[in-house]
């Protein structure tokens, strides 16, 4: 029997009165949890603490940068093994939300042993470095691999909640009130001069509070007994089957390839954002802070105005103008000699991130056939996940290769995410090209 919490009424149905709704709320709470832990352990305070442990020289401080690099490169890895498999769980179980909860619960028990690993005093060295800090980079790992894991189901519950119809506007109730726990979990920073581990366990603290309305207040949508058997490959090969697909549509094959090179630029930029400011422009913790905050006001406008300016001029050309901002925003970041001019690039680097979320999907639904678009939002996804680890694993090693120039390391890796934005431009804007061409003929 369907959950009384989950119905949808007439009322409910017309106008935005539903997003008020205690099912409703309670599960955009989940958004503005996951946010806190993702604002804070993956942008800005485990980039600190890494760079406040090892970074005792120019030289430490371009080692660190590349094992965060390589850790969020790690847990993305992870995420593209198990990401279909978890797919077919939902397919074939019907269960979303207990797997939310399930990962979610696992991320935070991960976080709080950050807290007591950064916390452990030991003199024990492993590689060089300090046990204690192995302890909390492979824990990071863990942590932000579940923290992803979750979203694949929290994302896939939307349709268990409202109409078809309204799932573009709960989708972006979810952002907003995500921004929000940004704001929230900065929180933290005020616990930075108790240590690191007091940042790490209030984390882990706010993101199992602002989880339980989803635990209390929501159940999984029943779908009947179903005993199948779960087929482990299944996943995968479905998306052999899409890829192969969607080389047949040659318009939105060339536009996630484009996808994959920008994307793969920006999701290294929020990896390794907060570390570049602080070892290589000069910012103290404070001020990364707030030119944090002043990039996520820019993600918020960015992305408002751009889903106005893609319905003006079509969402090819404003995808174009979205890969331009970043080039200028990471050109802007490897020439910064002055702080000024990185807070013109984290400005710039803001509007990037919001835009790029609103033109992609939209040119996702304008280039894919109607009855196609299921599978090529997958691959879509897919493509995002596998971006995620090649570009921190390139910025990660160039900074490791190059660690005896100091800060020109960095700065040699941040020129890196400019070519990979050049070549994703240079597709998108030959298949647009290409587009003329054939709609003359």
């Amino acid at each position: 029997m369907e959950s009384k919490h989950l119905r949808q009424t007439p009322e409910q149905s017309r106008g935005l009165g539903f997003l008020l709704s205690l099912p409703i709320l309670s599960w955009a709470l989940y958004d503005f949890a996951n946010t806190i832990f993702s604002s804070n352990i993956t942008t800005v305070f485990f980039p600190f603490y890494v760079t406040d442990t090892i970074g005792t020289t120019a030289e430490m401080e371009q080692i660190g940068n590349a094992l965060i690099s390589y850790a969020n490169a790690l847990a993305s890895f992870f995420l593209v093994i198990f990401s279909p498999l978890f797919g077919v769980w939902i397919d074939q179980t019907g269960y979303k939300q207990r797997y939310v909860i399930r990962f979610a619960g696992v991320s935070i028990l991960c976080t709080v042993l950050m807290g007591l690993f950064a916390g452990w005093n030991s003199d024990s060295m492993l590689w060089g470095l300090p046990v204690p800090f192995i302890a909390t980079v492979l824990v990071f790992v863990l942590a932000k691999f579940f923290y992803n894991s979750s979203l694949i189901f929290y994302d896939a519950k939307m349709s268990d909640l409202v109409p078809r119809s309204r799932l573009s506007t709960l989708s972006g109730f979810g952002v907003a009130i995500g921004y929000m726990g940004t704001i929230v979990g900065l929180l933290a920073y005020f616990l930075m001069d108790e240590g690191y581990e007091y940042v790490f366990l209030a984390t882990a603290g706010l993101y199992l509070i602002f989880s339980l309305p989803m635990l209390l207040f929501l159940k999984d949508k029943p779908q009947g007994e179903n005993h199948a058997k779960i087929n482990i490959l299944a996943g995968y090969k479905e998306i052999i089957a899409t890829f192969k697909e969607v080389r047949r549509h040659q318009s939105i094959f060339r536009f996630m390839i484009a996808y994959f090179f920008v994307n793969d630029a920006i999701a290294t930029t929020i990896a390794v954002m907060s570390v570049y400011a602080i070892t290589v422009v000069g910012f103290s913790s404070g001020q990364f802070i707030l030119l944090y905050l002043v990039s996520t006001v820019s993600a918020i406008i960015g992305s408002f105005c751009f889903g106005q300016i893609a319905n003006k001029i079509g969402a090819h050309r404003a995808f174009s103008y979205v890969a331009l901002i970043m080039v200028v925003a990471l050109t802007v970041g490897v020439v910064s000699a002055a702080q000024w001019m990185f807070w013109i690039a984290g400005g710039l680097f803001g509007i990037a991130l919001g835009s790029i979320w609103v033109t992609s999907r939209i040119l996702i639904v304008d280039l894919s056939p109607a009855e196609k678009q299921g599978q090529f939002f997958g691959l879509f996804a897919f493509s995002g996940k596998v971006s995620s680890i090649i570009g921190p694993v390139i910025y990660g090693s160039i900074t490791l290769v190059l660690k005896d120039y100091g800060d020109l390391a960095s700065r040699a890796a941040l020129t890196s995410l400019i070519v990979l934005t050049l070549i994703g431009l240079l597709v998108h804007t030959m298949k647009n090209k290409n587009d003329s061409k054939m709609a003359a003929r």
